[in-house]
């Protein structure tokens, strides 16, 4: 939204509201701001959770294998879990014939994977990039 809505939306003037957003880049509360593009419309609607179990947990481990995830273009995101598996990947795709693909070309090849487990998720219910505050 520009400015002068925020300002409106907030009950102060405009340059009171954008003083305050600038603090907050600066302070790093606002950390980026981006253009949400839909993946559908892009060809790649399908995603896939990943689930990866690496071979053991030394430091040397850890970072070979975040370093070469974050190579891989077709992963949004990255997490090192607690529970059963290390990491968990959000990856996109165009369909299973391109996930085997992605599987094959990249994921197959991540240093020190032991076990890898991915679940197709059938249908978004709800996705939000909003943080609760």
């Amino acid at each position: 939204m520009t400015n002068a809505e925020l300002s409106e939306r907030v009950n102060l003037s405009a340059s009171a509201c954008h003083r305050r957003v600038q603090r907050l880049e600066a302070e790093g509360y606002i950390r980026d701001y981006v253009a949400l593009l839909d993946a559908r419309r892009l060809g790649r609607p399908t995603t896939v959770f990943v689930e990866i179990t690496l071979s053991g947990q030394a430091d040397e481990v850890l970072d070979a294998f975040e370093r070469e995830v974050r190579k891989i273009p077709d992963v949004l995101e990255c997490h090192l879990m607690a529970g059963s598996a290390d990491y968990l990947l959000k990856v996109v795709a165009e369909d299973t014939e391109d996930f085997a693909r992605i599987h094959r070309a990249y994921l197959a090849r991540l240093p020190g994977v032991a076990q890898m487990q991915s679940s197709f998720a059938l249908r978004t219910v709800f996705k939000t990039t909003a943080l609760p505050i």
